[in-house]
């Protein structure tokens, strides 16, 4: 964990050093203050257990908004405006709240996209249903954070944790697996995956799951896989911060059961598993490596951010909110009401997404089709995909079936 924290720490550093210089990359601009450059907010984690997605999701922000200003800013309604980042760190949890008020109280955002913790994901789209400010969720999960009556919270890569249940069960049923190991972590997104999995696991009777729930900070897990006993499947997913280490001290106490994770970046996974990882771990993911959209966007990200080692699909996710926000504001302009009435009437193709992206109108996703790829000790398909200090590539093995989306009670 202490190693986690510091690969993190150094991330966040030098991103942050970089928006505050005014980079280029974070969409810096000399444009005059007449001008008046359009803001995009950022409300993500850039310290805390979940930094390491939310640094993937900024930089996948900056990528876009560099790419756009550069062709001149956004158009039509948008008039050639220049486009700026606004960012707020959520600390993973304990400036949520106060980062969304800043961002779009202070800063007049048009959008405030980046949220990762589920246990984030509530009180800002409770804000922004009030304030009617678009929200974009990339990994919040949990079932709560959607009502009947939302319309402007977004999910746009993490899908609810009712369709993440439904994709494992299928995924145990195609490898005709009958025991799962199930890792809870005690808080929001955990406690729902939780009990989606045992609602979903009521239609595979044949399946026998042992479930234990551990705290979030949680980095002996020693106890907890013991007690799961002899199982063919261990699934971290819903602990996200400790899959790593459920993988490692898994193959510590000789248990040869892969580990399916929780949507974590394949470089943190790779890093703190080791060769535990290669042939073990596998995730599931809203990118599509083995196309050339990622491929091409791929290359461009890691020229940019070197330091950030391998595509993730959270900045996959980041660089979409981006160009979606701004697509909508050429057409209908900087009003938040119309955007988000934009964003729900349209769909939007982003290259390397695993599926097209369109919502529900309580704005849960419609068509997902998570990705399973298994991380592998090799070179990936192309140059340019990788860092020099990058040694893996994931293996796409399995594609879920379209889910049905994941309807609030109402």
């Amino acid at each position: 964990m202490k190693r986690y924290r510091l690969i993190a720490a150094v991330g966040a550093v030098a991103l942050f050093t970089a928006v505050l210089s005014g980079s280029a990359a974070y969409g810096g601009s000399s444009e005059s203050a007449q001008a008046g450059p359009i803001k995009l907010g950022v409300l993500t984690s850039l310290t805390g257990n979940f930094a390491p997605w939310g640094i993937q999701v900024r930089s996948g922000m900056a990528l876009a908004v560099n790419e756009i200003n550069r062709a001149g800013g956004v158009k039509g309604r948008g008039q050639g405006r220049k486009l700026n980042l606004a960012v707020a760190d959520d600390q993973s949890g304990a400036g949520a709240i106060d980062g969304f008020r800043r961002l779009t109280q202070q800063e007049g955002v048009v959008s405030v996209g980046g949220i990762i913790g589920s246990n984030i994901g509530g009180p800002a789209a409770n804000l922004a249903e009030q304030a009617h400010v678009p929200l974009f969720l990339v990994k919040s999960g949990n079932n709560e954070i959607l009502t009947q009556s939302s319309r402007y919270t977004f999910r746009t890569c993490l899908p609810a944790a009712a369709m993440v249940a439904q994709s494992v069960v299928q995924l145990a049923q195609k490898r005709n697996i009958k025991s799962v190991g199930v890792m809870i972590a005690d808080y929001a997104w955990g406690q729902s995956f939780k009990s989606s999995l045992e609602d979903a696991a009521k239609s595979a009777s044949n399946i026998k799951f042992q479930v234990q729930v551990a705290p979030v900070p949680t980095t002996n897990f020693t106890p907890y896989l013991r007690a799961m006993g002899d199982v063919s499947l261990i699934v971290a997913t819903g602990h996200p911060p400790g899959a790593p280490l459920v993988l490692a001290q898994a193959g510590q106490l000789g248990l040869k059961a892969p580990v399916v994770g929780a949507d974590g970046p394949w470089s943190l996974t790779a890093k703190n598993a080791g060769s535990a990882s290669f042939g073990r771990y596998s995730d599931f993911k809203c990118m599509a490596t083995a196309t050339q959209g990622y491929k091409a966007l791929a290359k461009r990200y890691l020229k940019t951010f070197p330091q950030n080692e391998f595509f993730e699909d959270d900045a996959i996710a980041g660089y979409a909110y981006v160009k979606i926000v701004a697509e909508a504001i050429s057409k209908v302009g900087v009003n938040r009401q119309r955007v988000a009435a934009y964003v729900h009437a349209n769909t939007f193709n982003i290259p390397g997404y695993a599926w097209p992206l369109r919502w529900t109108a309580w704005g849960e996703m419609i068509g997902a089709r998570p990705q399973y790829a298994i991380l592998t000790k090799s070179a990936p398909p192309q140059a340019g995909l990788n860092t020099a200090s990058t040694t893996f590539w994931p293996r796409v093995f399995f594609k879920s079936p379209a889910l049905t989306p994941y309807r609030p009670p109402s």
